[in-house]
């Protein structure tokens, strides 16, 4: 005698293939979610790492000028600074001189693709020596 195994029905083998299609639809979606977002987050550390590159090169800027200054009162007491100094391609601002007590103050300013930095630095008036120095976000 032979045993009859009877087929499955055409309904229980659509279910299994409707089943297996949606199973791939959402691994390949999640798959998808965190490749999009694993690069997405590799552009935004190359973003940030840019920036903090354009910062370093403000803040050289910003201290190259105070250098100058001081190298510039060193040289005539009077130096009453409100110029814009070239550094290489770049260039950064001294302010005008302020004095306090026995102190000048200078005030510089340097922008690089965006990125600004602002130093207020306080020097002793006879010997030229720093008091004070100081980052600032605006003036």
């Amino acid at each position: 005698m032979r045993t009859h195994t009877p087929k499955p029905s055409k309904k229980i083998a659509d279910r299994d293939g409707f089943i297996a299609l949606m199973s791939a639809i959402t691994v390949s979606a999640v798959l998808m979610i965190i490749t999009v977002t694993l690069s997405y987050s590799g552009f935004l550390a190359r973003y940030n790492i840019l920036s903090s590159e354009y910062k370093e090169r403000s803040a050289a800027l910003a201290e190259a000028c105070v250098d100058l200054a001081i190298l510039k009162l060193a040289d005539d007491s009077g130096y009453a600074g409100n110029e814009t100094i070239s550094v290489g391609s770049d260039s950064c601002l001294i302010r005008p001189m302020t004095v306090s007590g026995s102190q000048k103050v200078i005030e510089t300013q340097a922008i690089f693709q965006e990125a600004y930095t602002n130093l207020r630095v306080a020097v002793d008036d006879t010997t030229l020596a720093v008091a004070s120095w100081e980052e600032l976000a605006n003036f």
